[in-house]
Formats: structure tokens, C-alpha cells, sequence
């Protein structure tokens, strides 16, 4: 029998359209499926730790159907990688390529390690459609505005998705491997963790049946519909997307599909994928993306940093006074995720009216998100407050009144999620105090907060901060 191959797996917790997996089973060699709780993993936010285990357990589910395993194992990723070798024999490491700093640092010293000792070290693309290196400007260089990037990628070929094996080969002996309930990875969701587990659409079989019944019932409307709080014509696949459980090759061929057959808002959704494209983009060619200001000049901006602020907690909790934000920050509470127009007015409202760094958001989203994603999440923020690429004008300040009545204009969204005034306060707005701490001491019998900063004020303050930067 032929040396047994590794898979490392990390953010692709699929079996179809799987590079990696594809090559290791047509290559005849044993494959041994491991997930690694190194630093990077260990290192992510409470919902997202927590619905990273919900997402392995259900791959583990999928691998023994196909006559295969996941071994588990948690340390240093080249460490535990080693320790592998030396216990089965393999000669062989596989995995997906990711583009976010922590990912291309720590995939480098391990390809570089393993190769040093004579043994194959092979990273397959799969993350995204367009590999970020493979994306130039007409001069060279990674693009910075994201409507030429659309449109220099928006005709290329992109391959049809990869079948899921029928079967894995499988190794003679399989090394020992750690209990997933042993990592206790939705620990620090506390009892937040039963309330959002309701709304987690988990696993690769689940994704591919949420894509089928976007395309079949709701992308004719997505563009019309799509930023409307009151109804229900978005995807859902980031969170799926986020974990790996569907390829972005899947979404763009099921969306090539429905715009042949003439489907109003197929297209648009393609430029949403092509969007989290374009972060990993910047992600790779600008690391800074995700932790500075992605613009120059702007670190002399006069943000507010103090997370402790009344304001700032106020916004955290969803009780600034202002109903749209707060229904949204609640909504982010009970189901791990948030309407993308949600996100959108709760970063404005953060970075402009309360004139708060974006920092904050970002991190506050990483612990609180079930779909979160580092490229997608820093790009969001900055973009809002003007920080990053392809920026909002700096005037764009959302006002959450003229965005309610916009998009939610018989307020089916904030009632869905907001409990106080109201007389009979639905499932989910009350679900709202069952998820989060206890030590907010909320109860839906308070009244309702007046505003921490009246609308017209804090957007002149914002207005004002802005007109005068210096640079």
C-alpha cells in the first residue's frame, strides 16, 4: 500500500468541489482528514469558534459516509503536522489556500518546513473564484476599486464544481484522535449557544439545498429586494461560505445558471461573490486591510477608542434608542447574523454619530458573527467609515429613521426583533434576552432607551470631524 496522504483542513468543510481531497483520492494513497485547533483557529471569536464546531462535527458526519474519518488534533499546525507524519508513515500534505495574513504566514513556514524535509507540500485553490495573484491591473498590480475588478474577472472562465469522491481511501490504521467536545468550542457563547444554534443551517448537504431554494424562489428578486429589512430574498450563504460547507465556484455556476434563464437578480448576486472575491483580494496584496487604516492619513482621525464608553455599550447591547440599529445589533444576538443593509447602518452609526473607531465594530463583529469572515468583515467596516478601499464618500452618513422608512416601511423587521412598546412582543424579540449575557441585566419589562445622540447631532459632529481632516 502507498504512503498515506494528509489533508489538512481548515475553512473548506466540504467533500464536493474539493481540490485538495480530489487530487489526494485520484492519486490512489490513503488520506487521512485532519482538522488542526492551532493558534489561528483557537484565536477566533466566540460565535465563530462555536459555529466552527458545529460545522466539524457535520463534516465528520459526511467523511464516515464516504468510508473515511476526521482526525483531531489541537497545537501548533507544524508541530501537530509533524507528529502526524512521524505516527502513520505519510509522506503527502494537502490543503486550501486561504489569503488572510495569520493563514499565508503560518501556510509558509509550514510548506517551507515540510518541503525542507523531503516530503510533498502542496496547497490547491478553492476558497475563492479568482486566485489574487492571478487578478492585475492593466499595468500590473492588484486592483483597488472594486468596479474594475468586476468587471476584469466578470467573463473568465471559472471551472465547473468538482464531484464529492464516493469514497475515500482509507489507511489501514488510523492514528489516535482528539474529542471535538473536548475543545469546548461554543464555551464562551454560554447560553447564548442554544439560541443561535436554532438559526444555524449547518453542513454541505444543508448549504447546497439553501443555494437550490435561493435560485429557485428568490434571486428574480434579489436585486430589487435585497436590501429590504422586511423580506426575505437574500441567500444566507455566508455563513456556509464562511466554513467552507459551499464553494464560491457552486454559487457562481447555480447563478450563471439562473441568468440564462433570464432570472432578474442572478447577475447582482454574482457581483456579491465577486465582492468577498475582492476583499481576499486586497486581503492578500494590502494585509493591513484587516488590522490599520487601509488609506494613508487617516490614523490622525479623531475616532473614539474607548469601548467602555456608555454610548459604545449602549450599541454593543442594541439600546442606543435608535430602533433600526438596535433591531439589527439584536437580530446579530439570536441568529449568529445580520441583514447585510443592518450591517451597513449599525458601522455608519458607530463610526459617524458616535464618531467611534471602526476597530471596535470589526472586533465586536469577529466575536459576535456565525458567518464571520476576517477579508469581508474588515473590508465592510472600513469601507463604511471611509477608512478603506473603494470608500463610501465620507458625506454618506446613514440615517436609520429615512432607512426605516425606506426599507422597512410597515416595521415588520424592527418588531420582529425589538420587544420594548410593543404590547406583544414576538418569539424573537424576546428570544433577544435569553442570548445575551446575563451580567446586561436587560429585561424586556424596561422601557425602551431614550437615543444616546439625537440623529441631526451626531451627524453634524460627524460632518464636521470629517470636512476638517488634513489630508
Amino acid at each position: 500500500m502507498p504512503k498515506p496522504a494528509i489533508l489538512w483542513l481548515r475553512r473548506d468543510l466540504r467533500l464536493a468541489d474539493h481540490p485538495a481531497l480530489t487530487a489526494l483520492c485520484a492519486s490512489g494513497r490513503p488520506v487521512i482528514p485532519v482538522f488542526i485547533l492551532d493558534d489561528v483557529a483557537a484565536g477566533y471569536g466566540a460565535a465563530p469558534r462555536f459555529r466552527l464546531g458545529l460545522a466539524i462535527k457535520a463534516l465528520a458526519t459526511d467523511l464516515e459516509a464516504a468510508g473515511s474519518r476526521l482526525i483531531l488534533r489541537r497545537g501548533p499546525a507544524l508541530e501537530v503536522l509533524r507528529n502526524l507524519i512521524a505516527e502513520t508513515g505519510a509522506d503527502t500534505v494537502h490543503w486550501t489556500r486561504l489569503y488572510e495574513e495569520d493563514s499565508v504566514t503560518r501556510d509558509t513556514r509550514v510548506k517551507t518546513a515540510l518541503k525542507e524535509a523531503g516530503l510533498e507540500a502542496r496547497s490547491h485553490p478553492g476558497h475563492v473564484l479568482f486566485e489574487p495573484p492571478s487578478v492585475e491591473t492593466g499595468t500590473g498590480g492588484p486592483y483597488r476599486v472594486y468596479s474594475p475588478f468586476w468587471k476584469a474577472v466578470r467573463t473568465r472562465e471559472v471551472a465547473a464544481p468538482l464531484p464529492a469522491p464516493g469514497r475515500i481511501p482509507a489507511p489501514d490504521s488510523w492514528p489516535e484522535s482528539e474529542r471535538l467536545e473536548d475543545w469546548h468550542l461554543g464555551a464562551n457563547m454560554r447560553r447564548g449557544a442554544e439560541v443561535v444554534a436554532a438559526h444555524a443551517v449547518v453542513g454541505e448537504a444543508a448549504a447546497q439545498d439553501r443555494l437550490g431554494t435561493f435560485l429557485d424562489t428568490k434571486v428574480a428578486d434579489y436585486k430589487a429586494q435585497r436590501d429590504r429589512f422586511d423580506r426575505d430574498v437574500c441567500s444566507g450563504l455566508s455563513e456556509n461560505l464562511a466554513w467552507g460547507e459551499i464553494s464560491p465556484a457552486a454559487l457562481w455556476h447555480g447563478g450563471q445558471r439562473a441568468m440564462e434563464e433570464g432570472k432578474a437578480g442572478a447577475e447582482h448576486f454574482l457581483k456579491e461573490v465577486v465582492w468577498r472575491d475582492f476583499a481576499y483580494h486586497l486581503a492578500f496584496h494590502t494585509p493591513h486591510l484587516t488590522r490599520d487604516n487601509w488609506r494613508e492619513g487617516w490614523d490622525a482621525f479623531p475616532w473614539a477608542t474607548d469601548e467602555e464608553a456608555p454610548e459604545v455599550v449602549a450599541w454593543k447591547q442594541g439600546r442606543t434608542g435608535i430602533e433600526t440599529v438596535d433591531a439589527a445589533m439584536r437580530e446579530m444576538y439570536v441568529t449568529g447574523s445580520m441583514h447585510n443593509r443592518g450591517r451597513m447602518l449599525v458601522a455608519s452609526y458607530l463610526t459617524k454619530h458616535l464618531m467611534t473607531h471602526w476597530k471596535i465594530g470589526m472586533d465586536w463583529f469577529a466575536d459576535c458573527l456565525t458567518d464571520w469572515d476576517p477579508a469581508s468583515n474588515a473590508m465592510g467596516w472600513q469601507w463604511v467609515a471611509g477608512s478603506g478601499p473603494d470608500a463610501a464618500p465620507y458625506f454618506r452618513i446613514f440615517n436609520p429613521d429615512t432607512q426605516a422608512e425606506k426599507f422597512d416601511p410597515n416595521g415588520h423587521y424592527r418588531n420582529r426583533w425589538i420587544a420594548e412598546r410593543r404590547a406583544s412582543p414576538t418569539a424573537t424579540a424576546l428570544s433577544y434576552f435569553e442570548a445575551v449575557p446575563k451580567s446586561w441585566t436587560l429585561s424586556p419589562k424596561a422601557p425602551y432607551p431614550a437615543p444616546v445622540v439625537s440623529l441631526p447631532e451626531g451627524r453634524a459632529r460627524a460632518l464636521s470631524a470629517y470636512e476638517a481632516r488634513s489630508f
